[in-house]
């Protein structure tokens, strides 16, 4: 699995996003590396990688995101020490970026010295289990919002078609013409295809490179 030093994983909400976030920097720490992960979601109800701080602490991952996470005040802040995910370039930064064009903004200031470094990945996290990604043309429309609104191009696709515990192989097997037309009119890779641990194995082997995850428990 190729690995840049930042990781920002960004699609629709309800995409999973932040449960492939939360687990990638988990995995990037299995590797012995010092890790961070930045929570941008600045609407309070989408805050999540918050839920799993203490599980990310334990294997050694600072988590970043705003005081106000998982209160109910909404201010669309985030901490001066977000900086340090850009400017430490000894640890390796995993960014979730809010969900469609809006939560997007957050990311922009962070942008110029994203792109100076030029040693990240931007991956559109695509699941047609959602209404607003069932095709191809209508998950590239978001992808677009998305970049026109933080000014970073995606660098290639993450496949998540799930429906949560109820996912089943077919679930995804059954997204992959779908996805290979996204691949196709975006001009973007297929970097991995997310899939519960559980399931992983029963894969076929040309469905591409298989991440395997584990639920957040207070997602689902």
């Amino acid at each position: 699995m190729r690995t840049k030093r930042i990781t920002l994983f960004a699609g629709h909400y309800g995409s999973g996003k932040t449960n492939i976030a939360v687990n990638y920097a988990l995995f990037l720490a299995g590797q012995g590396l010092r890790v961070s992960l930045g929570d941008l979601d600045i609407v309070n109800p989408y805050y999540r990688a918050k839920d799993s701080e203490k599980e990310l602490a334990a294997a050694g991952i600072k988590v970043i995101s705003s005081a106000y996470a998982n209160s109910n005040v909404d201010v669309p802040a985030m901490p001066q020490e977000a900086y340090a995910l850009t400017e430490d370039r000894e640890t390796y930064a995993v960014l979730d970026v809010g969900g469609d064009d809006r939560g997007a903004l957050a990311l922009g200031r962070y942008v110029p010295a994203i792109l100076e470094e030029n040693d990240y990945d931007m991956l559109f996290v695509f699941n047609r289990s959602r209404p607003l990604t069932r095709d191809a043309q209508s998950a590239l429309g978001i992808m677009r919002e998305i970049e026109e609104a933080c000014r970073l191009p995606f660098t290639g696709i993450v496949h998540n078609t799930n429906l949560g515990r109820e996912t089943v192989p077919g679930t995804l097997t059954d997204a992959l013409p779908v996805l290979h037309e996204l691949e196709r009119i975006s001009g973007l890779p297929v970097v991995f295809t997310a899939a519960r641990s559980d399931i992983a194995s029963q894969l076929p082997d040309d469905i591409g490179e298989i991440f395997p995850i584990t639920l957040q428990k207070t997602i689902w």
